[in-house]
């Protein structure tokens, strides 16, 4: 029934200003429109929109997440950016915080809110 439709994809923040600048400039998605209600963003045809809220309790799973076909490269310019890997006790990464699973790699930083973003690189053959 929606396998058609455009998925719209949901987070919120706190801090409007400095999610937008977070979301614009350091993850490099297209600011649609700053609305009463929420910021819109174009994530690669994907509509995010990043709601105005006045409290988050931030979920401690990832709430969104990117295919990258270059991890490691995506890492490193997101770091150069000022943006911080998280790394998780029981899970074995690497010096770039990737976790390697069968074939893919995963990696999850937080937006300014303390939302968990996560990249993902499969393997041949996955997604």
């Amino acid at each position: 029934m929606l396998g058609s439709s455009a998925l719209i994809a949901f987070v919120a923040t706190t801090q409007p200003e400095v999610a937008k600048a977070f979301y614009r400039d350091i993850l490099g998605l297209r600011l649609v429109s700053d609305e009463e209600f929420a910021l819109v963003f174009d994530a690669s045809g994907t509509m995010l929109r990043v709601a105005k809220v006045d409290e988050l309790r931030p979920h401690s799973r990832t709430v969104i997440g990117w295919e990258v076909d270059d991890i490691e490269s995506t890492i490193r310019a997101l770091v150069s950016r000022g943006v911080r890997f998280e790394r998780y006790e029981g899970l074995e990464q690497d010096d770039l915080a990737i976790w390697s699973t069968g074939g893919g790699k995963i990696a999850w930083f937080k937006d300014p809110d303390g939302n968990v973003l996560s990249l993902t690189q499969f393997g041949s053959g996955e997604s």
